[in-house]
């Protein structure tokens, strides 16, 4: 797999991995990459580390993406060509489901009366189930406006953060006029008797399970929200034809551990599942790429002095262990490489292995670099 290629022609990456494998570092890395190569990259993050988004200096909450400053790469001795930029953005549920209400609403009285129900309020407040929706939403929104050249997602740490990939496909279902029908009698008028019938019923067990001044909130609602549903069946279709689509790029993160395997082969299942490809694993903080190790043996031939040779005699238990580990995880990339392959991917890339965690720029720098010139 070239990973160069990737950030070099691809519109979106979608990054996905276990929690503690580097994912949101490399998912900044792989932008960052794009910019050195005169692309404007947009790494779309969940929650980042927080001494990583300072030295980025990602502001903690924003409406819009954040561009980092010059300055700050300069200083860390990143030079950007003339076309490259990298900019980020915390992924903010409330921001994206509001910048949708004033998108699709047919005018501003529409989203002003969907933001005034108490239901509307209630829902950008418990966030947790609209996440999935908004991470799509926010990626075509950002593909769509054109101002970047490629778009690189992080994903949250967990099973459920696939659950976007399927968000458009669930939406449009539920979008379905006939069921919006069931639960607003506004909609239900426009449509057959059956659906008629089922609307009072439903209306009828709501006013007598929750109240009926909750019944006309959840009408009121959907009411003002169905508005809304035609144009983001639309946008969920488009969502989900971007991610099939040749533009796109899956890649899953893992590290040597065998949890982050498990993990990461999961994540290779379920792509699959929802009918796409994984292009790739990305094994990081491995020893793989690195060069091997000279056994300190090696180097006694020729010396005379006792003190060193008995010194470097010591050393050669930590050279083996080390050589092993070298040795097992170039293993395990070959690995990764064939399970890869035999779902129609492009194989792994190992990523090398840095003493500190990647906090700063000059980290990132040095992943950049690896990215480019890395391949299976």
């Amino acid at each position: 797999m070239k990973l160069a290629r990737h950030v070099r022609e691809r519109r979106v990456i979608v990054v996905c991995g276990a929690g503690g494998v580097g994912k949101t570092t490399t998912s900044a890395a792989l932008a960052l990459a794009a910019a050195r190569s005169g692309r404007r990259a947009l790494v779309l993050t969940i929650d980042p580390a927080r001494r990583l988004a300072q030295a980025l200096g990602i502001p903690p909450t924003g409406k819009a993406p954040f561009d980092i400053p010059e300055e700050r790469l300069l200083d860390a001795g990143v030079h950007l060509p003339p076309n490259g930029l990298l900019s980020a953005w915390m992924l903010d549920p409330r921001v994206v489901l509001e910048s949708v209400v004033d998108r699709f609403a047919p005018s501003p009285e529409d989203a002003q009366a969907i933001r005034e129900t108490r239901l509307y309020q209630a829902l950008s407040e418990v966030m947790t189930g609209l996440q999935e929706y908004t991470a799509a939403e926010a990626l075509y929104a950002f593909q769509e406006e054109g101002r970047y050249d490629l778009i690189v997602l992080d994903t949250p740490p967990s099973r459920n953060a696939l659950d976007f990939l399927d968000a458009p496909r669930r939406l449009a279902r539920f979008l379905d006029e006939r069921t919006l029908a069931i639960f607003a009698p506004e909609t239900a008028e426009r449509a057959g008797a059956m659906i008629r019938a089922a609307s009072k019923v439903v209306s009828t067990a709501l006013a007598k399970t929750f109240g009926e001044s909750f019944a006309l909130e959840l009408r009121q609602f959907l009411g003002a929200f169905g508005k809304l549903f035609n144009r983001m069946r639309v946008h969920a279709s488009g969502v989900r034809e971007l991610l099939q689509s040749d533009q796109a790029a899956f890649l899953v993160v893992t590290s040597p551990d065998e949890a982050a395997l498990e993990e990461a082969r999961y994540f290779q299942h379920r792509i699959g599942e929802l009918g796409l490809r994984n292009e790739g694993f990305i094994l990081n903080r491995s020893y793989a790429s690195q060069d091997p190790v000279d056994a300190p043996k090696d180097r006694q031939d020729g010396h005379q002095d006792a003190v060193l040779v008995a010194a470097l005699e010591k050393l050669i238990p930590l050279a083996l262990t080390e050589s092993e580990k070298l040795e097992a995880h170039r293993s395990l990339r070959s690995a990764l490489e064939d399970e890869s392959r035999a779902e129609g991917g492009e194989g792994a890339v190992a990523l090398p292995y840095l003493d500190a965690a990647v906090e700063s720029v000059e980290a990132l720098d040095l992943l950049s670099t690896a990215i480019l010139t890395a391949e299976s």
